[in-house]
């Protein structure tokens, strides 16, 4: 299993994310200790991907009677953000 320092999967998150979802699993060093495993959560992809609850998020989402929430209030309601 090849480790992956913080400062290498800041830099490059995205090459790491991708290549863990082709099946690689890393470990992720802090301060040259290890920290963390990076692994798939699944090594296939599911037969139909309409079935997974997630990806059909939008399709069962109900129109909210106060409109369209913007960005900013999405990041205050995850984040606390103000």
């Amino acid at each position: 299993m090849k480790t992956v320092t913080m400062l290498e999967f800041r830099k490059d998150a995205e090459g790491v994310l991708r290549r863990v979802a082709r099946g690689e699993r890393f470990v992720l060093s802090h301060r040259g200790k290890p920290a963390a495993r990076i692994e798939p959560i699944q090594t296939q992809t599911p037969d139909n991907p309409l079935s997974d609850p997630f990806l059909g998020v939008g399709q069962r989402a109900k129109p909210s009677p106060k409109g369209r929430t913007n960005h900013g209030d999405i990041d205050r309601i995850l984040y606390g953000r103000r």
